[in-house]
């Protein structure tokens, strides 16, 4: 059986810029699509944790080290500068290859500096601070 899975996702990501005219996509820092294992042109969903818009679109590499995210085509109408978004990849794999498996979150700060890389299951369940959360009954 096949199963499609979280692959990766940059966490809490800021818009920096949009642009309504452009045909469409993402464009986002090469080192932070590197970081998440997500590639130039690999489908994305975005969620805008402000308002709670969700969309799917394409990366574009923007330039490197310029902590880059923008929100391009008609998506732009569905963010706002300083946005905090949340870029999501999903893979599908067979049930065999999930044994021991774990997505990888790209943490950012407000300015998209990456603050850590994580494959834990605790950090997926982070809080919006950052603090675990508790997941005892």
């Amino acid at each position: 059986m096949q199963r499609t899975m979280l692959k990766s996702k940059i966490h809490r990501a800021t818009v920096t810029d949009s642009d309504l005219h452009y045909v469409g996509s993402i464009t986002i820092d090469p080192e932070l699509l590197e970081a998440a294992d997500i590639l130039e042109f690999e489908q994305v969903a975005v969620v805008d944790v402000n308002n709670g818009a969700r969309f799917e679109t394409y990366t574009i590499a923007g330039e490197r080290g310029s902590r880059e995210v923008k929100v391009n085509g008609a998506a732009a109408r569905l963010v706002h500068h300083g946005d905090t978004i949340i870029v999501i990849s999903y893979a599908t794999y067979d049930s065999e290859e999930l044994s021991g498996y774990a997505p990888r979150v790209v943490h950012v700060t407000p300015g998209n500096e990456i603050l850590n890389v994580d494959h834990e299951v605790a950090a997926l369940l982070a809080s919006a601070d950052g603090s675990p959360v508790d997941t005892t009954i």
